[in-house]
């Protein structure tokens, strides 16, 4: 299993120059290739190997003009051309949109793998240089001086903040004692998530609180000229109070993705297209500021290290309008109504708690659970024949 640990790093003067310049190459192989790359298809409809990319590096290092590579380790160069070969794959199988070039201005990394640096009783030595790099360790589960990584990556966020991060191999974790309990998840804007036992999990709103100070640190970057020192310190005072909003929205997921995963068994959630609903200009800054697909993203791991199940229903299951206690699907449910009684057994809901069972009962038919799971049966799932719609499952309705 692969593990990360990242770390705050602090280089001196010499070493920041050098990590400086190997951004700076790394940028250039990375655009470089990529012109090459594009030029290839456009013009031949040809696909570059890496191969080709790699014999293009050496005569790159070999010419007047960018004999600078070779001041440099290969190592981070290599790695871009790795990097940007798993991209193109990703692209032609859909899985990613197509590679863009590099700016200065965004976050700076260098990849290294383990012919590149090494670790000698808790100090980490890095290619071409002099001197360890000093690092705050804060893991104390782990012992530093026996740690052995795969690869070691450098970076420099916008805000000139620099960090380390170790690739290492361990071992998968024991799993959890099992917790009895299984749990339905059904996220939202007013609030984050709504759990089928009936708890609130309020949106923090963590961009939202620091947006009044953000556009301010913006007005006075937007009024220094360009190019001018004064530009690049209000730059970097946007970029931390915009750490800051990251820093704060990822404890928050963590924590809360951390308690769910202790709570319970198996976790249902439902695949949210966060992709085409941030398109709405509306709500576009509210729902990146939910981070959904990271919330996600954290559930996928944790369960998989604990040995708990993930359980992901479709997108298209109206888990809002149907009644988690006989099934009873409505026709409309507008946006704005928090609360609605079923026509058919006259049991009241409140939308986002009946959401969540509805999404709990659904993974539990996907999961092979109980049958006659009347609200799982929408359920989407590869191969045929499909389940019955729910729709379609008549129930006896009473006059009101």
């Amino acid at each position: 299993m692969r593990t990360a640990y990242k770390c705050r790093a602090y280089p001196d003067p010499v070493q920041a120059a050098l990590f400086g310049r190997t951004f700076g190459c790394v940028r250039l192989v990375w655009n470089l290739t990529l012109a090459e790359r594009h030029r290839a298809w456009q013009s031949e409809g040809k696909r570059t190997s890496y191969k080709q990319t790699d014999a293009a590096l050496t005569g790159w290092k070999k010419t007047g003009e960018l004999a600078f590579l070779s001041e440099v380790s290969s190592v981070p160069l290599q790695q871009a051309l790795r990097h940007q070969h798993a991209a193109f794959a990703n692209f032609f199988a859909g899985r990613a949109r197509y590679p863009r070039f590099k700016t200065r201005n965004s976050r700076q990394s260098a990849h290294y793998t383990r012919s590149a640096f090494r670790m000698r009783k808790g100090e980490l030595w890095m290619a071409k240089t002099t001197a360890p790099l000093a690092f705050v360790w804060s893991f104390d589960e782990v012992d530093l001086a026996a740690l052995e990584p795969t690869m070691v990556v450098i970076s420099r966020e916008p805000d000139d903040r620099w960090y380390v991060t170790f690739a290492v191999d361990a071992q998968a974790p024991a799993p959890m004692d099992a917790a009895g309990h299984q749990i339905g998840v059904d996220l939202g804007v007013k609030d984050f998530a709504v759990t089928s036992d009936g708890d609130r999990i309020a949106n923090p709103r963590h961009l939202e609180k620091k947006q009044r100070n953000l556009a301010r640190y913006q007005r006075r970057m937007a009024r220094k000229r360009p190019g001018s020192v004064n530009r690049s310190k209000a730059k970097a005072k946007v970029a931390r109070a915009h750490r800051k909003v990251r820093n704060a929205r990822a404890d928050f997921l963590h924590r809360t993705s951390t308690s769910l995963v202790k709570k319970a068994d198996v976790i249902v959630v439902e695949d949210l297209a966060v992709a085409n609903m941030v398109r709405n200009r509306i709500l576009a800054r509210t729902i990146s500021d939910c981070g959904w697909g990271e919330f996600r993203r954290q559930l996928e791991y944790k369960c998989e290290r604990a040995g708990r199940t993930l359980v992901v229903i479709d997108r298209w299951y109206p888990s809002s309008k149907t009644c988690s206690h006989c099934g009873h699907l409505l026709a409309e449910l507008s946006l704005s109504t928090q609360a609605w009684t079923c026509p058919g057994c006259r049991t009241r809901h409140d939308r986002d708690v009946n959401a969540a069972k509805n999404i709990l009962a659904a993974g539990r038919a996907v999961a092979g659970g109980t049958p006659g799971d009347v609200c799982g049966a929408d359920v989407r799932r590869q191969g045929s024949p499909l389940p019955q719609s729910a729709a379609k499952q008549k129930h006896p309705q009473r006059e009101p």
